[in-house]
């Protein structure tokens, strides 16, 4: 089976839920880089992971507002060098913003931020009933 069409089999949330960012609701700014983001499921949770090197935990803001998740970061970096008879003074500004549209079978209430070795995490479980259940055999009567 080809890639394209085990893609088409994916139920129309979990589609939406990877492949939709939000683009139109960036904040541009001066200066912006878009991080690497990976999304990961298993049977209990999504898993977003940010490649962010150079920022610091609290660098990031997470914004749950209905059903998106938003994810952003500013910072500002300024450097000063003194030589001679002149003062040099730099600035630079670095912003991104990434949105995610939660499918209903998440539990925004549980969701958990980690951010360690320039990866933030963001886990966002499922709710019980929406957990895959092991299967079973019926035994016939």
């Amino acid at each position: 089976m080809s890639l394209m069409l085990r893609r088409s089999l994916l139920p129309s949330w979990m589609d939406e839920f990877f492949n939709r960012d939000l683009l139109s609701e960036m904040d541009l700014g001066e200066s912006m880089s878009m991080p690497a983001v990976n999304v990961i499921e298993d049977k209990d949770a999504f898993r977003i992971e940010v490649a962010a090197p150079g920022l610091e935990k609290k660098d990031f803001k997470i914004d749950v507002d209905d059903k998106l998740l938003t994810i952003s970061s500013e910072k500002e970096v300024s450097r000063e060098s003194k030589e001679s008879n002149y003062l040099r003074k730099e600035f630079s500004y670095t912003s991104f913003r990434r949105s995610f549209t939660l499918p209903d079978i998440v539990d925004a209430d549980k969701i958990k931020a980690n951010h360690k070795d320039g990866i933030l995490t963001i886990t966002i479980p499922k709710k019980e009933e929406a957990k895959k259940k092991a299967g079973r055999t019926i035994e016939i009567q």
